[in-house]
């Protein structure tokens, strides 16, 4: 397993991680479970390639008219759908990620079903942890402010967050807005590492596996988020040698932590400098404890 290989994993982690991010906004703190964030992903992906391709847009900026595309569509989106409760807000962005696909299977501009290939090979691994660092940094800090605090209380009591005048729409807007943004800037990333387009590269499949990684990791938790997207990204990768049992132990895996650890790897914690503090401290009495219990003996 060469460095190049390992740089693959790399890469592609990062730019799953990037969509995982913005999912785990909708999903892990304001409450919104989405199957449609491939559709998202489609959306930045072919809005990348264009600007890049046919206007001759730099590379970072078409990211971001990417993600931009992808937020407006989700306002669109979201118009229609922020008021429908539960299962029925999940089930029309199934439906939005199944017709964003449908669509660009029809569309012969971007080489419809057959796919678009040719696309120039620009993602590389520093512009990918670079971006990822930004959406963190942002994602965090928005989160430890009022308007976090908003969306987390939106999550946990949408009725009584309105009754003390949190606007949940608008929240929910600009939740979805974010998130949608960052799998926008995921596609165009992936459009660009892999050079070939193809509707169904976005399937109901991608999808799911954002929201497993998300559920994996623990909602509400920015590492667990980042530990899922790069454990689930990985694992299928580093069995590859099992060849035909991988995705059996893939599932067995998640299937695992599913049963002994419902709440997700991290519980919605977060690794912070205060937490590993706290745990090496932990350790180190516990082992003085140890050695004492042992002197006495």
């Amino acid at each position: 397993m060469g460095w190049y290989y390992i740089q693959g994993i790399l890469i592609l982690s990062g730019i799953y991680l990037m969509a995982v991010l913005g999912l785990s906004l909708l999903t892990g703190f304001t409450g919104l479970f989405s199957f449609g964030h491939a559709g998202f992903m489609a959306v930045g992906a072919y809005t990348t390639a264009a600007m890049t391709i046919k206007f001759n847009v730099p590379f970072i900026l078409a990211l971001l008219i990417g993600g931009l595309a992808a937020a407006l569509v989700s306002l669109v989106i979201g118009k229609l759908t922020l008021n429908l409760k539960g299962d029925y807000f999940c089930i029309a962005t199934l439906g939005f990620g199944e017709a964003i696909r449908l669509i660009l299977d029809n569309v012969q501009y971007f080489g419809g079903a057959r796919g678009w290939p040719g696309i120039p090979l620009k993602t590389g691994l520093m512009n990918v942890i670079i971006f990822n660092v930004i959406a963190v940094v942002i994602l965090v800090n928005l989160i430890k402010s009022r308007h976090g605090r908003n969306l987390q209380a939106i999550r946990e009591e949408e009725m009584a967050s309105q009754i003390i005048g949190i606007n949940v729409f608008k929240y929910k807007m600009i939740s979805l807005a974010i998130s949608a943004a960052y799998a926008g800037i995921a596609g165009g990333m992936l459009a660009h590492y892999t050079g070939f387009l193809q509707p169904k590269m976005f399937q109901l499949i991608k999808s799911t596996e954002l929201t497993i990684m998300v559920i994996f990791g623990g909602l509400g938790s920015i590492s667990g988020s980042i530990i899922g997207a790069i454990v689930l990204t990985s694992l299928p990768e580093v069995l590859r040698a099992f060849d035909r049992w991988r995705l059996v132990v893939y599932g067995a895996s998640v299937i695992f932590i599913m049963i002994t650890r419902p709440q997700g790897l991290m519980g919605g914690y977060e690794i912070t400098i205060t937490n590993i503090k706290k745990l090496i401290s932990r350790i180190t009495s516990l082992g003085k404890k140890k050695h004492t219990i042992g002197g006495d003996n």
